[in-house]
């Protein structure tokens, strides 16, 4: 933890006259610092053209694993406002901690996050004390109260815009509404329950919609399973008659492979929308889980 502290204010030495945009001005629209996809998206349905917002985790990046560039350090202590997720990226943390304490919106103290890992005793699932899920935004109604605290932050920020954050704000929660109810009904009749993917990325998924997570890795997706592990999730497999196992787009998918094929399943992808989606945004993303989950677990 020094040694990140030290790294990151020697980058900010290195750049001391450094803006959020490489010393761009920002025509007059706050300047606000995403740390990952789901943040950046919500800041920026928000804060619309009032907000210039800088996502420090590019796509194709596990946010997981992000360390910060020299820019990207500058442009936090440069930011009226950062929203974060403490925990999830220790450098930004540091960062935020030093150049932004009064400047920044942890999301965690919005939604407090719960513990995602299930264990496998005897062939059957029960909740055990893992470590800290940060993936709320997979269920829409906690993603919601993110976003309407994300909204009153930028009227405490910029009060003459206030109004336009609070509507673009109430617009977006209601789409949020529209895809629960959507995820709740395609959800509701299926023939399996059982959630099988590569890591355990889609506890509130499963919590809000009466599903089964059976990962085969914890929390952390470069985790290799130790070889009763995956024993235990064949033999689970094999008798709820699982037909397909889910990987990440971001992590191989060499081991959910392999399960499937020793339990005669697919492996397909389930994002947890951890970085930007290739097309598309976070509604396609997530009705596209919703139509793979559905084909998995045979809903009606």
């Amino acid at each position: 933890m020094r040694f990140r502290a030290i790294c990151v204010a020697l980058a900010l030495a290195a750049l001391p006259a450094c803006s959020a945009g490489d010393g761009s001005e920002s025509d007059g629209r706050l300047r606000v610092v995403a740390a990952f996809y789901p943040l950046e998206y919500a800041v920026a349905r928000v804060g619309g053209s009032d907000v210039d917002v800088d996502g420090l985790t590019r796509p194709g990046t596990e946010p997981h694993d992000l360390e910060l560039t020299p820019r990207q350090a500058a442009a936090i202590g440069d930011a009226d406002l950062v929203v974060h997720l403490a925990g999830l990226q220790p450098a930004v943390d540091d960062a935020v901690a030093q150049q932004a304490p009064d400047a920044s919106l942890d999301v965690a103290a919005v939604q407090p996050l719960e513990r995602g890992y299930v264990a496998i005793e005897e062939g059957e699932l029960h909740e055990d004390a893992g470590g800290v899920d940060p993936h709320f935004w997979l269920d829409p109604t906690r993603y919601a109260r993110v976003v309407d605290a994300i909204a009153e932050r930028l009227a405490a920020v910029d009060a003459d815009g206030a109004d336009g954050y609070r509507s673009r704000a109430a617009e977006l929660v209601a789409e949020l509404a529209s895809l629960d109810r959507d995820l709740a009904a395609g959800l509701r009749t299926c023939a399996r329950r059982e959630l099988v993917t590569s890591h355990n990325a889609f506890g509130y998924l499963a919590r809000a919609y009466d599903l089964e997570q059976v990962g085969i890795t914890g929390l952390t997706p470069e985790d290799e399973p130790t070889p009763a592990r995956l024993a235990q999730v064949v033999e689970l497999a094999r008798k709820r008659r699982v037909t397909t196992v889910f990987f990440e787009e971001l992590v191989s998918p060499k081991v959910a492979e392999a399960l499937a094929a020793e339990i005669g399943a697919r492996a397909e992808v389930l994002t947890p929308l951890e970085s930007a989606p290739e097309s598309g945004g976070y509604f396609d993303a997530m009705r596209s889980n919703l139509a793979a989950l559905r084909t998995a677990l045979g809903c009606s």
